[in-house]
């Protein structure tokens, strides 16, 4: 494709016909979602419009699958929809125009991954593929405390661990209290604790003194007999 440059692309059209979404009504929202669309700006109007209608459809191909999805997440959270999801593909004509005079234009075909979402605040038909009922013990599911919903998991105990010379997840305080009574074998250790801490103290406040009478046992040492008397 050296040889070659990219012109024009020519999508197949949007039209109602061609939604593949049985007993749509003749008035119904429908919502194109472009991979450039800002989703405050459709999600803005699509609220407003949906205090008045019933039935609003969200459509968009290659990478404005994502956008459709999550819009449609989000506006469920305003309203109690029945929901169907149809997936198909748009056919997409790509023309190269060739940069010798000796070749051929060519045209290549593509098909884009196409999503339609239809969301009714009516009852539909459930038998058609894709249905997804309304989301009426949504309010129940938010109201149950998280960890109801957190699977259990499975402890193991640490001293198996320790013994293959693993790393356990038990905390300084239960190690602690494993070690209680090898403690209570050896016998009290706070008085002999308590004295050697005294010692330490003592040594340290006597350490100036001792510096500065070693400091004149060094003068007096080292003086000539002109300075001594």
């Amino acid at each position: 494709m050296d040889k070659y440059k990219k012109g024009r692309n020519e999508e197949e059209p949007w039209e109602k016909h061609l939604i593949p979404i049985s007993n749509l009504p003749e008035d119904f929202l429908w919502m194109h979602v472009n991979p450039g669309t800002k989703m405050r700006n459709v999600l803005d109007y699509a609220i407003a419009e949906m205090k008045t209608r019933r039935v609003v459809v969200w459509s968009g191909s290659g990478a404005a699958v994502g956008k459709v999805i999550s819009c449609v997440e989000i506006i469920k959270r305003h309203h109690t929809f029945h929901q169907v999801n149809r997936i198909c593909f748009r056919k997409v004509k790509e023309y190269w125009d060739p940069l010798i005079e000796d070749l051929d234009p060519l045209v290549v075909t593509r098909d884009l991954p196409t999503i339609h979402i239809l969301l009714s605040k009516d009852p539909v038909d459930t038998s058609q593929p894709g249905y997804q009922g309304p989301l009426a013990d949504l309010n129940q599911k938010r109201d149950t405390p998280r960890h109801q919903n957190k699977p259990q998991r499975r402890r193991i105990d640490g001293d198996k661990f320790e013994s293959f010379g693993l790393r356990s997840n038990r905390t300084k305080t239960q190690k602690r209290k494993d070690r209680e009574p090898e403690r209570k074998e050896r016998g009290p250790r706070r008085d002999q604790d308590v004295e050697k801490r005294d010692k330490r103290v003592e040594n340290k406040l006597n350490e100036p003194e001792s510096r500065n009478n070693h400091k004149k046992e060094t003068n007096t040492l080292t003086a000539g007999p002109s300075d001594v008397g």
